[in-house]
């Protein structure tokens, strides 16, 4: 059985446990302020040609959501994402619990648009109400497409101006920067965002997200919020050197970059076979509408989540890749679909 789940089932890339084993030795600061964690910082603004921001790492995203958001957010003020956002799906609850509101929009393509924007603060006018005070997106979306600059810049002039928090979640942004056409870099985003999060976990870290601060205002106090809420790793240097190692040969890059390849053979082959997709996606993952016979075959080889009935006689699969992803078997997925005769 060879999975499809998710761009996590494997340990870390090699070269990541390596440099783990290498350096196992070496004596190091605690919570975030060794040698490692630095070299990692200035790899990440010498990307981003910005020296100001301010770079925080944790475990895992939903550790890196909730502390960003609950310590954004004054008690009265609220989220604005899509319907299918993270946050508000696949966080049991977690940005919530911290006393803070998430107004899901309703949204197509998995992506919240500027009009959304305006249209939840339309709807939210007093103080009898939750304050619409930041806007969450994620790049790739939970459906696996991305977002343009032209969008991101719509965004981020309708949170100028109603004075809101901007906010990207980037579990699988290393998938969605390699994505064909993109036209997005890790500079604009620290331009454009107040804040974001560039994750290790899906792209072959063996855990890790790196939060990047561009906004001064929330700047202040934040290590304080993170030692708070449980994030603050005595063996930071296990983030940092990850991140170090990731990032010093562009090894982020060359493993989205394979997990996105494998995707796109997975695409084209059934573009080939006549099958369409949930939602035309560019990263590594793929949401193809199969007959419910076929999917039935699949799983006795592949595993995968069922995502969406697609009428009686669909359903509508999630396929991810990842940076390690076996060509081989990508192959032999292929085959079973192309020769499928329900």
């Amino acid at each position: 059985m060879y999975s499809f789940k998710n761009d996590y089932s494997e340990g870390a890339h090699p070269k990541i446990l390596e440099a783990l084993v290498e350096n196992n030795m070496q004596q190091e600061e605690g919570y975030g302020m060794d040698t490692y964690c630095e070299e990692a910082r200035d790899l990440l603004r010498k990307e981003m040609d910005n020296e100001q921001v301010e770079i925080h790492f944790f475990v895992g995203g939903t550790q890196t959501n909730l502390t960003a958001l609950a310590a954004f957010l004054r008690p009265h003020e609220a989220v604005i994402a899509a319907h299918t956002g993270h946050i508000l799906v696949h966080e049991t609850g977690a940005i919530e619990a911290t006393g803070h509101k998430v107004i899901a929009m309703e949204s197509t393509d998995s992506k919240l648009h500027a009009h959304q924007v305006v249209e939840a603060l339309e709807a939210h006018t007093d103080e009898h109400m939750v304050k619409p005070k930041l806007v969450y997106i994620s790049n790739s979306t939970e459906l696996g497409n991305t977002y343009s600059l032209a969008e991101l810049h719509a965004l981020r002039q309708v949170c100028d101006d109603h004075g809101l928090w901007f906010f990207m979640d980037g579990a699988r942004l290393g998938s969605a920067l390699c994505a064909q056409g993109n036209d997005v870099t890790l500079k604009d985003l620290a331009e454009l965002l107040d804040a974001f999060y560039i994750g290790g976990t899906k792209n072959g870290a063996l855990f890790g997200e790196a939060l990047v601060i561009g906004n001064d205002l929330l700047k202040p106090d934040f290590r304080f919020h993170i030692k708070q809420r449980g994030g603050l790793l005595a063996k930071g240097r296990l983030l940092g050197l990850q991140f170090k190692t990731l990032f010093e040969d562009r090894l982020f890059f060359d493993l989205a970059n394979h997990a996105n390849v494998m995707a796109d053979r997975l695409r084209e082959a059934l573009d080939q076979k006549g099958y369409d997709l949930l939602v035309p996606s560019t990263t590594n993952q793929v949401f193809p509408i199969l007959p419910n016979g076929l999917v039935d075959q699949l799983e006795t080889s592949y595993g995968f989540y069922r995502w969406s009935k697609v009428g009686p006689d669909h359903t509508a699969i999630r396929l991810v890749t990842s940076w390690a992803t076996d060509e081989t078997q990508v192959d032999a997925l292929i085959s079973l679909v192309t020769t499928y005769h329900g």
